[in-house]
């Protein structure tokens, strides 16, 4: 399982807890899409995770900065994931991001809203804030590998209720 987390937005702890804790601890890969803030809390997660990989926010101190990039691309499950904490431009400009990174999934921060948006060419997902939601919903984001290709991914609540489901299968996503 891959679980994507991010704006953390804490001095000195992961603020993990509920099902988003379980997540991170089960997960084969963690991705956290930035503003984790200080260094003691990038510490924390790779205390907590088998594997990170995690991308700096604009929130994010000198120290998160120096150790991590402002944007990567990995695979999982045989599909290409493009991370950034934010583009400016919104949506044309994080699908323009991922296309120009072959990527068949976009990871992004920022906004802290649960958001899954599909477009002809790659899904953006937006995992949310497990810490400090804005008024949306505390939430994170798993993906699971499919049987025959691609992932499950869903929008899960820290209480771990699913609210959205979505399936990306490397030529394009779809709701569920």
């Amino acid at each position: 399982m891959l679980t994507v987390v991010s704006d953390t937005h804490s001095t000195d702890t992961h603020r993990l807890s509920g099902r988003t804790l379980d997540a991170v601890r089960e997960a084969d890969l963690v991705a956290h899409a930035g503003d984790f803030m200080r260094e003691p809390v990038l510490d924390d997660f790779e205390r907590e995770a088998d594997r990170l990989l995690g991308v700096s926010g604009n929130n994010d101190d000198a120290g998160i900065r120096d150790r991590l990039p402002e944007a990567r691309t990995f695979t999982f499950a045989g599909l290409t994931f493009a991370m950034t904490h934010r583009q400016r431009g919104g949506s044309t400009a994080l699908a323009l991001f991922g296309r120009q990174r072959a990527a068949d999934v976009v990871l992004f921060g920022h906004s802290h809203r649960p958001t899954y948006e599909p477009t002809d060419e790659v899904a953006l997902v937006n995992p949310g804030s497990h810490a400090q939601p804005r008024g949306n919903r505390a939430a994170h984001a798993e993906f699971e590998r499919r049987e025959g290709g691609g992932v499950e991914g869903r929008l899960v609540t820290v209480d771990g209720e699913p609210f959205e489901s979505f399936v990306v299968d490397g030529r394009g996503a779809r709701g569920r």
